[in-house]
């Protein structure tokens, strides 16, 4: 099973430092299998509940998967590796379509707001033990939580969606737990789980969102928690319908003890209505806005609402951490959310026009895609590798679907973000011209029509 390489040690400690070390010097594969509990005690002549330990240890590590009984596993990439360094080359000829970055076009103008913030500052400087949150920001996310119909409750600052998404994990789940994540879905989380020891259960989506008997499933398989997408979902575009969140609040009700999680990080660069889930009746639950899409990157701050114990715990982690985000920060994110310096009719209406050039180009070809919001199309395709690679010869290179898939058949992000709608004619012709060595189009349904199951 493991070739030459011999585990030793005696120890739950050293068992499980022999088998890192052999992934760390390339002896044990990604996807090798681990032996037996009980084979691999009996050849080391420990009780098996030593060899179950050490095998915790490294699954809370993130080194190996566990799967029931299908056994254990080394992880198919290290936790460390993030799945965006899956890419390829840019050539000096191509054009890259696979940052996922927003326009810089329609990014605000900082310099009022952070001028605003130092002003501020000088005014009143921040000083140990402030609040850590800007009353100003403070009022603006609670305003527009209010009005998208979420329970109240208190509300955290933290360092952008993932962080954020990050703390409360940590603080509600204990390694070897499950989480409900979309798939395909946003690649940083599935690099997060397995790096804090938890497994990810997979949830298939269409158009609307995460169907809900997927989602059914996969809580009943015993998974604590789920993380959703409203809007804007990475990498697809998928957004909850009314309907769709509906269906899924009626999931969710019948298992009140699940951790929710909303990640509406399309907030501020999509103007399709929000549908709420929290509400729902789950104990436990949150809602994360990020700033990094509609101001900039750069600017890495998110609000969060929630029920009072799962934000209370945030807070405290977090107070016994960084302490508080950067006052400067919030206050020019307040400011430029205040005066509106990045409209969201603007903002939204120039990457509907480049998601839709390019999703109708791709329809006349008869190449399905999907890309219902945000800065993202999706386009099933047979094989990645082959497509991408006859991509960058004539001249475009986006993303491979593995960045993004647990389970979910192969795929490629196409960010549009900076896509003129004038060459989305181009670059559906290209992908048409490399699909049609398939028999059928990728994407398609058995009766021809386009597919709404990504």
């Amino acid at each position: 099973m493991l070739g030459d390489y011999r585990i030793t040690g005696r120890r739950a400690s050293e068992i499980a430092a022999e088998i890192e070390r052999g992934v760390s010097g390339g002896q044990l594969a990604p996807g090798t299998p681990l032996p037996p509990l009980r084979d691999l005690a009996a050849e080391l002549g420990v009780n098996p509940n030593t060899v179950a330990a050490a095998y915790r240890l490294l699954r809370d590590r993130g080194v190996i998967e566990t799967a029931g009984r299908k056994g254990s596993r080394i992880r198919p990439r290290p936790a460390h590796t993030p799945r965006d360094e899956i890419r390829l080359p840019v050539p000096a000829h191509a054009r890259d379509l696979s940052d996922g970055n927003p326009d810089p076009a329609l990014l605000p103008d900082l310099t009022p707001a952070l001028a605003a913030a130092a002003e501020a500052a000088r005014r009143e400087p921040v000083r140990y033990g402030d609040p850590a949150a800007d009353p100003g920001l403070l009022a603006l996310a609670g305003a527009a939580f209010a009005a998208d119909g979420l329970p109240s409750g208190p509300i955290a600052v933290a360092s952008g969606s993932l962080d954020t998404i990050e703390r409360i994990l940590v603080t509600r789940l204990r390694p070897g737990d499950a989480v409900a994540v979309e798939d395909p879905g946003w690649g940083s989380l599935l690099d997060l789980l397995p790096a804090l020891g938890l497994r990810a259960a997979p949830v298939r989506l269409d158009d609307a969102g995460p169907l809900p008997g997927a989602l059914a499933e996969a809580l009943d398989g015993g998974a604590r928690a789920v993380v959703v997408t409203s809007r804007a979902q990475n990498p697809t575009g998928a957004a909850l319908t009314a309907g769709r969140a509906e269906e899924l609040r009626a999931v969710l009700s019948a298992r009140p003890d699940v951790l929710l999680i909303e990640d509406d990080h399309g907030h501020g660069i999509v103007d399709l209505p929000y549908h709420p889930l929290a509400g729902a009746g789950s104990r436990h639950w949150a809602v994360v806005r990020s700033a990094a899409k509609a101001y900039g990157p750069d600017l890495r701050l998110s609000v969060a609402v929630g029920d009072e114990d799962t934000v209370g715990r945030v807070l405290g982690r977090q107070r016994l951490g960084a302490g508080w985000v950067s006052h400067l920060l919030q206050h020019t994110v307040a400011e430029l959310w205040r005066t509106d310096a990045a409209p969201v009719g603007r903002v939204a209406g120039a990457y509907r026009a480049r998601r839709g050039a390019l999703i109708g180009e791709l329809a006349a070809r008869g190449v399905a895609a999907h890309g219902a919001s945000g800065l993202n199309v999706w386009v099933p395709v047979p094989d990645e590798a082959v497509v991408l690679a006859a991509l960058v010869q004539r001249g475009w290179v986006v993303a491979p679907g593995a960045r993004y898939r647990l389970q979910s058949p192969p795929g490629l992000r196409v960010t549009v973000a900076q896509l003129d709608p004038a060459d989305a004619g181009r670059l559906a012709e290209d992908l048409a011209s490399v699909l049609s060595g398939w028999h059928g189009i990728a994407g398609a349904g058995a009766d021809g029509a386009p597919s709404r199951l990504i």
